[in-house]
This record gives C-alpha cells, sequence and structure tokens, in this order.
C-alpha cells in the first residue's frame, strides 16, 4: 500500500456534498451516517460516477487508521480466551462450509450468477461471507462507548481472529510470502520503551496527533515492505503502545481524522462495481444469512459460559458482512475462479448487512430487556465470575463510569459522605486499578437488564451519578433505571448543550455540563485563593 499525501479537488466536491446530505438524511432517522455514506455510494455509482484514486486513498488511510486505535485499545488477553479464538474457528468452519454448500446446490440449480460455479468456487464464496466488518463493529462500539466492555472486547477479539485468517489466505492465494526478513519484525517489541517515551514528549497538541499517524501508517508500510498487510502493522503498533497512560489521549486524537478517512471506504463500496438487478436481488437475497451468522454465535458464545446478553450484543456488533470479504472475492475474480459479477453481489450484500446491524446495534440493550426471559433461556446454568453476586456494601450514592470525571466525582463524594459511595465499571481493568488504589469500585454496567438483579436486593442506593463515556451510554442506562422501576435520584455528566436537554428529557433530575461547570468550578477555586 503506497500512502501518499491526500489533496482534495474540486471534481470531489460533488461526492463530498452527497454524502454529506445523505449522512444527515440518516442521523434524521436516528441511523448512523456510515448508512448515509454507503446509499451516497450506489447513488454515485448509478450515476456512471467512479471513485478515483482520492477516493481509494481515503478508504485506505481509514482502515489502517481505524486498525490502529484498536491495537490501542486491544487487551491482548483477550484473544486467548477460549470464548475468542475457539469461537471464530468453529464459527468461521461452520459458516464456510454451510453457505459454501448452499451456494453450490443454488447452482446446481442453475440460477443466474450462480451458474457454473463449482464447489471450490462455492466455498470461497461462503468464506468470504463467514466474515464480519471490523470498520461496523469497531465505529459502533466506540459511538457507544462500548468498546473496553465485556461484549466489546468479545467482538473485537473475534474481528482481529477473523483478519489473521484473512491476512494468512492472503498469503497463501496470491503467492506473495513474506520477505526472508520479515521475522526481524519482531524486534519491535524492544522499541516499546522508546515510543512509549516519545508519545510522553510529543505533549497533547498537534504533535500528538502527527506521531499517531507516524506510527499508523510508518507500521503499515513497514509490514508492507515485509510482505505482510499493511493494515496488520497498524494494528501491531497500536497494540505496542497500548496500556500507556496516554495510549487514550492518542487514541482520542486519532478518532475525527479516522472518520473522516472512513467515509472514503463506505462511499467506495457502493462504487466497487456496475450494478444490475440480477446482482441486486441476489446480493440483497444473501443479506438474511446475516441473521443465521447471529443465531450461531449466539449459541456457541453462551456454550462457551457467556451470559446471554454478552452474548447477544457482542453478536449483534457481528451482525453483517466484512471489507475482507470483498477483499477474498477480488483474489477469486483475479484467479479467475469466480465472475467479477460477484464483487457487485458482495458489495450489496455487504451494504444491506449494514442496514440490517445499525437499528438492531442501537436497540441492542432493549432487545435484551424486552425479551430477557427467552434470551436467558439459552446461558449455561454455570455462572461466570462477572455474573457474581454484587455487594453494594450499604451504599447510598453509587458512580458509574470511573474515568477522569467519574475517579473525580467519587473521590470528592468520598471526602463528604465517606464509606457511603461506590463506584462501577464496565472495564475488569478500570475495576482492578481502582481497587488497588484503595477506591471501593464494583464491575457492572447499568445499561445491563441483570446489573440490578445481581445487586443485592436490599440495596440502599439513593443516588445514581452517570459519568459514562458518552450521550448514547447515559441515555441507555437512565433507561435501564427507569425500566427497574428506580424511584431515586439520578444525575449524569453532558458535554454540550444538546446533551443535556436530552438527559433531562430522558428522567435526569440534574445534568453536569463538563465544559460549562468546569469554567464555574475554575472561578469559584480561584476566588477562594483570592479570598484567603
Amino acid at each position: 500500500m503506497e500512502f501518499e499525501w491526500v489533496a482534495i479537488a474540486l471534481g470531489d466536491v460533488a461526492w463530498i456534498t452527497l454524502a454529506f446530505a445523505f449522512g444527515l438524511c440518516a442521523s434524521f432517522l436516528r441511523l448512523p451516517p456510515l448508512i448515509g455514506f454507503l446509499a451516497a455510494g450506489f447513488v454515485l455509482g448509478a450515476l456512471g460516477m467512479a471513485g478515483g484514486e482520492v477516493l481509494s486513498k481515503l478508504a485506505d488511510l481509514g482502515i489502517t487508521i481505524l486498525l490502529f486505535t484498536v491495537g490501542l485499545k486491544l487487551d491482548m488477553r483477550a484473544l486467548i480466551r477460549p470464548q475468542v479464538w475457539a469461537v471464530t474457528a468453529l464459527h468461521s468452519s461452520i459458516i464456510t462450509v454451510v453457505f459454501g454448500l448452499l451456494v453450490f446446490w443454488l447452482a446446481v440449480l442453475g440460477l443466474p450468477i450462480f451458474t457454473g460455479l463449482g464447489l471450490g468456487p462455492a466455498i470461497l464464496i461462503g468464506f468470504a461471507l463467514s466474515f464480519s466488518s471490523t470498520v461496523f463493529a469497531v465505529n459502533t462500539l466506540e459511538n457507544s462507548g462500548e468498546i473496553q466492555s465485556l461484549h466489546g472486547s468479545i467482538a473485537v477479539g473475534i474481528l482481529i481472529v477473523q483478519d489473521l485468517a484473512a491476512v494468512a489466505f492472503l498469503a497463501a492465494t496470491t503467492g506473495k510470502l513474506p520477505a526472508l526478513w520479515a521475522p526481524a519484525l519482531i524486534g519491535l517489541v524492544f522499541l516499546r520503551p522508546l515510543f512509549a517515551r516519545l508519545l510522553l514528549l510529543v505533549g497533547h497538541g498537534e504533535l500528538l496527533i502527527l506521531y499517531g499517524l507516524v506510527l499508523a501508517l510508518g507500521g503499515a508500510e513497514l509490514f508492507e515492505l515485509a510482505g505482510i498487510k499493511g493494515d496488520l502493522g497498524a494494528l501491531v503498533l497500536g497494540v505496542l503502545v497500548a496500556g500507556h497512560r496516554r495510549a487514550g489521549d492518542l487514541a482520542k486524537s486519532m478518532f475525527g481524522i479516522k472518520d473522516l478517512f472512513l467515509l472514503g471506504f463506505f462511499l467506495s463500496i457502493g462504487l466497487a462495481g456496475q450494478l444490475s438487478w440480477t446482482a441486486l436481488l441476489i446480493g440483497l437475497a444473501l443479506v438474511p444469512l446475516a441473521l443465521v451468522k447471529t443465531g450461531l454465535f449466539i449459541a456457541l458464545f453462551t456454550r462457551f459460559r457467556l451470559r446471554a446478553r454478552t452474548s447477544l450484543l457482542a453478536s449483534l456488533n457481528l451482525n453483517n458482512f466484512s471489507e475482507f470479504g470483498l477483499i477474498v472475492v477480488a483474489i477469486g475474480v483475479s484467479q479467475a475462479w469466480i465472475g467479477v459479477e460477484w464483487l457487485v453481489v458482495l458489495s450489496v450484500a455487504l451494504s444491506g448487512s449494514f442496514l440490517l446491524a445499525a437499528p438492531l446495534v442501537s436497540i441492542d440493550d432493549w432487545i435484551y430487556s424486552r425479551h430477557r426471559d427467552r434470551w436467558t433461556r439459552f446461558q449455561r446454568p454455570d455462572r461466570l465470575p462477572d455474573d457474581a453476586y454484587l455487594d453494594t456494601r450499604a451504599a447510598t450514592i453509587a458512580v458509574f463510569g470511573m474515568g477522569r470525571v467519574g475517579t473525580g466525582a467519587y473521590d470528592a463524594m468520598r471526602a463528604e459522605y465517606g464509606d457511603t459511595v461506590i463506584g462501577v465499571d464496565f472495564n475488569h481493568d478500570t475495576v482492578e486499578a481502582h481497587c488497588a488504589a484503595g477506591r471501593i469500585v464494583l464491575h457492572g454496567d447499568p445499561s445491563d437488564a441483570d446489573f440490578w438483579e445481581k445487586v443485592d436486593s436490599d440495596h440502599k442506593i439513593k443516588l445514581v451519578m452517570l459519568a459514562l463515556p458518552n450521550l448514547v451510554a447515559n441515555l441507555d442506562a437512565l433507561a435501564q433505571l427507569d425500566e427497574v422501576g428506580f424511584d431515586r435520584r439520578v444525575t449524569a455528566t453532558a458535554h454540550f448543550r444538546d446533551e443535556e436537554e436530552a438527559l433531562l428529557a430522558a428522567g435526569a433530575d440534574a445534568v453536569f455540563n463538563i465544559y460549562n461547570e468546569a469554567g464555574a468550578g475554575f472561578a469559584e477555586h480561584t476566588m477562594a485563593i483570592a479570598v484567603d
């Protein structure tokens, strides 16, 4: 992959404007903007417009930076869980065989586009359909603030293992073997202290963003030179920096750039080929197969002792087809194993699966809580550690979300009210770190319909303080508090005025605007010093 400076030419204004218009419409319909970007791509394709080099570069850069940010938040321990590697191996094998045989059967029946496909090419298409989209899942998990939750880490782990399988497939089928010096890349591990030191030196401004680009694009280019897919290099460099106390700041600085470049990826899907009625109908007919993948994921997750809710939420984030499927099909086309029309079919199926998955992911907690009794029938009776009974220790105040704001609120309330304050967070590592620091912090998620069942039935909590990562997470928690009939006081944090209004409308008794109140707090602190 060659990375060059991206220059937006005047002729590209048309697709940028169209993407903005469709993305805005999707937002009005309470759908992710990426759905609008996909629609814009298909409209441009139907008008006979081609994406060109600019769009291709945007797409490549977006995926590279996305995988770098995934690496920044990746816990390598998640990959060695049997719920990740074993489930991925079983799921991919079953889906590849079942979908491959289905495609072969349709070829035997002589359906258009399927005609002439042998068993081998049919299995190849089944393999392409077995992948789930890293771009979609990570985007939705980041937007909901759940990428470090248990179901988020499981889903990301599944995607990483799938991506590694795709890299191995690319190397095997294209005959492109890694360079003889490729094993030397292991030496990057020994450069981790240097990367960490530089991360401390770059500060918080534009140098931090530039450093992130150097790591992401430099890692990708280095792996390309070694004959290995460049995106894997960006992921590895992200993993090497992960765990550093500034890694979170680096990830936040890269998010805006990543979203801009991913616009090119979603548009390019719609521009992948000439759309025909036959390809459109077959692609749409493949979309329901994503639900088959989801059902199998739920069955496997629950057999591996994950709770029904964790299994459902992780599976819904994997309820789609993948951009790697397009790459697999493209290889099949280049090797003359399958016809070029399959690229269009897979593009339609991929887009349709996004349209199917996006609304389901946005209401995943509602889907679970609404039919909770049905979902819990699938989980095994033996409980995992995160299902343990939660002793709130006679606490009367609970702070949900122990990030910077939540930790500050916890410490302030603790100083005022003592041991009656507890913290709650859905990240195991965060909980362990706070407990090691002497704070009383429990593992849990207030948007989880099972959470309040695990809390001791005679809890004395009278005040809930929501300091969750973003608006979506806070709204989900308010909805669940309303569902369980919590009739005590609830406060929440917000970043913008419209978020304040949304939280108050959802039932919060008071909302703390972090930016506005920070200024007031600073002034109060200054006046106190002046008086002294």
